[in-house]
């Protein structure tokens, strides 16, 4: 995948090549002033990225430091009561 860099104008005019590239050829990054600001990305490869890829439970569950001996106790503390 290669990764091209389009300033906001470039961009805003060249929009659907932009669209085009992000699908033939992977992420676009767009920036202001020289500054990352956007990046343009195919919605395969979105939704792929943002699919959830097990629970919490399994997460902690493959954790390396699972069995390590850390000790994750609590500090005993005073909780502050609110004032309603």
């Amino acid at each position: 995948m290669t990764d091209h860099t389009w300033s906001v104008a470039e961009a805003k005019a060249k929009f659907s090549e932009v669209v085009e590239k992000a699908k033939s050829e992977g992420p676009q990054t767009i920036t202001r002033n020289g500054r990352r600001a956007a990046v343009v990305v195919a919605a395969d490869e979105w939704d792929r990225k943002k699919k959830r890829k097990g629970t919490l439970v399994e997460f902690f569950a493959n954790s390396p430091l699972r069995g390590s001996g850390i000790n994750l106790d609590r500090l005993p503390m005073q909780l502050h009561k609110v004032k309603p």
